[in-house]
């Protein structure tokens, strides 16, 4: 049986991964800050709440790292932990610069020095690209990025490459695209769409207040998503990969897709200056070639399917 740890366990992609996992027989760690803010609602949805064991792990603390690798000896590490939203970062730029690379600096420097048989799983994104002129993005995009949540996840991306080469380590970057799910946390785009659209249908709420509506981004769905992370650990060679859906669809498009669903008027859509990030791009979507041929990852959904798969289980759990 391998052994497995998933640090940031609690968010979208952690249960989906963690189930997959115990799919296929692992022994699943995940890691918390804290077990008082461990989300364990998302292990219960998906039935696996008595099957993940749960650490408290301070990513910031060499030795706390060290000592947690040391405990379970884990075949694989998927760092999934990072200050994860973008605008966010506008406001707490030190904090997430600091979390999001010394946090992988321990983690490389612990297998490094350690356990030099660990393969590492690092979540890179899309955001480390920025504004890029010629579409879509591949791994020789030049990179970019334009908010400080992008900066930290470049630097902890070249890291990982550098560590990889220099070391003779097993290290993957997955640079993933914008993944959505019934996991996904309240704040982030397409759920609170649907769950303001929600509000607005049963008369709870009397308009949707979102930012700017006329960029395009690159959407996918997470349960799918995760299913490349774990293919990337299994390959020969250490490489890294892009896990995107190929396409880009205008974030207009979505809400209005969403509104029409439920038959709601769309005067009632109001676009905030306030909401507006400072450093914006405009239009973004990646190549998923190598993933579909190095990895044999299957993805070929169209995002407005996975819209009415979101629409329905929410309706279903509100």
């Amino acid at each position: 049986m391998k052994t497995a740890i998933i640090t940031g366990v609690s968010g979208q992609d952690g249960p989906y991964l963690a189930k997959l996992l115990l799919e296929k027989n692992y022994k699943v760690i995940g890691t918390v800050r804290s077990y008082r803010s461990a989300n364990s609602k998302n292990f219960k949805y998906l039935g696996i709440e008595k099957e993940v064991i749960l650490e408290e792990l301070d990513l910031l603390d060499m030795a706390n790292v060290i000592r947690i690798i040391q405990k379970y000896n884990p075949d694989e590490i998927y760092n999934l932990a990072a200050q994860s939203s973008v605008g966010l970062s506008f406001d707490q730029p030190l904090g997430t610069f600091s979390f999001n690379t010394t946090s992988v600096n321990n983690l490389l420097e612990s297998i490094r020095l350690f356990f030099p048989n660990t393969k590492l799983y690092q979540a890179s994104s899309s955001e480390m690209y920025g504004r890029v002129v010629n579409m879509p993005i591949s791994l020789e995009t030049p990179m970019h990025p334009i908010s400080p949540y992008g900066v930290s996840k470049m630097a902890s991306y070249f890291m990982v490459t550098t560590y990889r080469e220099s070391y003779d380590l097993f290290l993957c970057n997955g640079v993933l695209f914008n993944h959505e799910s019934y996991l996904r946390s309240n704040n982030f785009f397409v759920k609170k769409v649907i769950r303001d659209s929600i509000a607005i249908n049963i008369g709870k709420l009397d308009k949707l207040v979102v930012g700017n509506l006329n960029i395009k981004r690159d959407f996918g769905y997470a349960p799918k998503y995760v299913k490349a992370m774990w293919a990337m650990l299994q390959s020969d060679k250490a490489d890294d990969f892009i896990i995107c859906s190929g396409k880009a669809i205008l974030l207009r498009d979505i809400v209005e897709y969403v509104f029409e669903k439920f038959g709601l008027d769309k005067s009632l859509i109001v676009e905030n200056k306030d909401f507006f990030r400072p450093n914006e791009i405009d239009e973004i979507y990646g190549d998923n070639s190598k993933s579909k041929k190095d990895l044999k990852w299957d993805y070929d959904d169209s995002f407005f399917d996975i819209l009415d798969i979101l629409i329905d289980e929410e309706m279903r759990n509100s």
